[in-house]
């Protein structure tokens, strides 16, 4: 042991993927359906390292961590925050209002009834509020504040320490009364009303938890033998069968014809039709026998993802399809990286992702009038992003003295404020920026477990002191700082506005960012219809609650 602990000290960074490895594998470890998840496996891995190891990492890579997640944070989050500005969406940010007022009294609560410190108040509101980023706003405007450099880095410690307790609390809470709770005291079935829901929208079963493959997709392709339609145009056959199915290739006398709208189709042609399963249904009752395609038949469709810019005017997923016509298809729709539901009536905006099917010389025509192709090679524009980045540190610096007192964003303030503007700019410039989803999912992930691991270490040290100072007052703290806006939350959004209840529990898990909430809502409620309000709410709550941090800290100060 004595070997180990040696090995750690000399070579902090060894100590630092360690903390990583064993965070994410205790993440995954699930009682009940309750998981840590990485980040905080990885703190408190990190946080019990930092006590056996006293390991010291260089701040230079804490800062440069959270950065990078901080500004991809925003860079995502840019485009559904600015769209989500409007009239319609902006009622859902009475969650982030509510969130925001309940967790900054409750911390004002707590801090006046414990004598908490500014690092233990932060820390609680962070972990309260399940929000990462707040550790790392807090815990940089902890560095300048008017101390000495020891009891900085003690309250800088205690950030992290008081953020362990109260998050694993939270995450409890949240997910208990989200997907059970509420559900029991609202006296409703929520898969019940999931589906309803779904089919008032015009969707269908929608069980698919992303772990398989359909066996009957809905979008097919199939080859038949003309008969029935000899001697009518292609543009008369399609319109007969509804408008929705697309002939993509002709076959005759053993060579490929070309499409087109006034081809005569003549007996013994033979076609390869793709549309959505349901309109092909009659296909063969009016076009003539389905066979099996010979391979000059086959074609290959490209599938291609569209990122929606301000040059479009359909407002709703059925002007989409409208705008795109009977050739092309929309088989998917991503916002926050999450898959929402296809249905009519859904609303789109600039950012959204749509996924495109069809021939590639349609897409071609289409994807123009749309936005702009995210290209498959290209998954992250670098120049773009460090310049962002060095504007955000640029920012950060700026310090404004009103009256006596020195306002300043900091990194994790002006990064995040850069990685809006950015990316709110690529979602109206698509051609430049580009941020593959993955890529930004890496960066993000990578980024705020490198910063929450070097917090963990540091908090080490402190975390004994720290929990027999304050003892079981600072999960319960974390249990309220749930636990009260929530309830408050369900009250308005069930009684007030009047919301279907799986609107109101997505708002719910959406006002804390809580990714496990949503997944254990949506996992009972059997579909996906809770996160057509956690998108708006999420991106609202995701810029609102990193900018506590500093609040908690002067505000704190001020009790104290």
């Amino acid at each position: 042991m004595h070997a180990i602990k040696t090995f750690l000290q000399d070579t902090p960074e060894a100590a630092l993927f360690l903390c990583l490895a064993l965070g994410y594998a205790i993440g995954k470890i699930k009682i009940w359906k309750l998981s840590l998840g990485g980040v905080a496996g990885t703190l408190i891995v990190a946080i019990f390292v930092g006590m056996a190891g006293h390991i010291t990492v260089n701040d230079q890579v804490k800062n440069i961590a959270f950065a990078m997640f901080i500004f991809t944070l925003g860079y995502i989050s840019g485009p559904t925050f600015f769209a989500s500005l409007n009239r319609k969406s902006l009622k859902y940010g009475t969650f982030t209002l509510i969130e925001v007022a309940s967790v900054l009294a409750i911390t004002a609560l707590a801090t006046v009834i414990m004598n908490l410190d500014p690092g233990t108040a932060a820390g609680l509101l962070a972990g309260g509020a399940t929000e990462s980023a707040a550790v790392g706003t807090a815990t940089d405007a902890i560095a300048r504040l008017d101390r000495s450099a020891d009891e900085i880095t003690a309250l800088q410690a205690n950030v992290g320490t008081a953020y362990s307790i109260s998050y694993i609390c939270g995450l409890i809470v949240v997910v208990l009364l989200s997907s059970q709770i509420f559900p029991l005291i609202m006296r409703i079935n929520l898969r019940e009303e999931a589906d309803k829901l779904w089919k008032q929208l015009g969707g269908g079963s929608d069980d698919d938890d992303g772990t398989h493959m359909e066996a009957a997709p809905d979008l097919v392709g199939r080859a038949f033998r003309v008969q029935r339609v000899a001697g009518r145009t292609l543009a008369q056959v399609t319109a007969d069968l509804g408008g929705h199915l697309t002939v993509e290739r002709i076959l005759r006398g053993g060579k490929v014809i070309a499409v087109a709208d006034d081809v005569v189709l003549l007996a013994g042609d033979q076609v390869l039709v793709v549309g959505p399963r349901t309109a092909m249904v009659p296909a063969e009752t009016a076009i003539g026998p389905e066979i099996v395609p010979s391979a000059d038949l086959e074609t290959a469709l490209e599938i291609d993802q569209v990122v929606l810019d301000h040059r479009q005017r359909a407002t709703t997923l059925d002007g989409i399809t409208k705008q795109l016509g009977n050739r092309l298809y929309v088989t998917g729709l991503v916002r926050e990286d999450k898959d929402l539901p296809l249905r009519p009536g859904m609303p789109v905006q600039r950012g959204d992702t749509l996924k495109l099917t069809g021939a590639k010389a349609d897409l071609d025509k289409v994807v123009p009038a749309l936005g702009y192709r995210l290209d498959p090679t290209v998954k992250a524009d670098i120049i773009y992003i460090a310049l962002g980045l060095v504007l955000g540190f640029v920012i950060g610096k700026i310090v404004l003295t009103v009256g006596t007192i020195p306002l300043t964003l900091g990194t994790g303030g002006g990064c995040l404020l850069t990685g809006l503007l950015f990316g709110w700019f690529r979602s109206r410039n698509p051609e430049i920026g580009q941020y593959a989803p993955a890529a930004a999912d890496v960066i993000k992930t990578l980024g705020l477990s490198v910063f929450i691991a070097v917090v963990g270490l540091t908090s080490g040290p402190q975390a004994v002191d720290l929990v027999k100072k304050f003892g079981w007052g600072l999960p319960i703290a974390g249990v309220l700082m749930t636990a009260i806006p929530a309830c408050i939350s369900l009250v308005v959004a069930w009684k007030f506005m009047k919301l279907p209840a799986p609107l109101a529990l997505g708002a719910i898990t959406g006002q804390q960012c809580s990714t496990p909430g949503i997944s254990a809502v949506q996992q009972v409620a059997g579909n996906a219809t809770p996160l057509m309000s956690y998108t708006i709410v999420y991106a609202l709550s995701n810029v609102a609650l990193p900018l506590l941090g500093p609040i908690a800290v002067a505000m704190t100060v001020a009790l104290t």
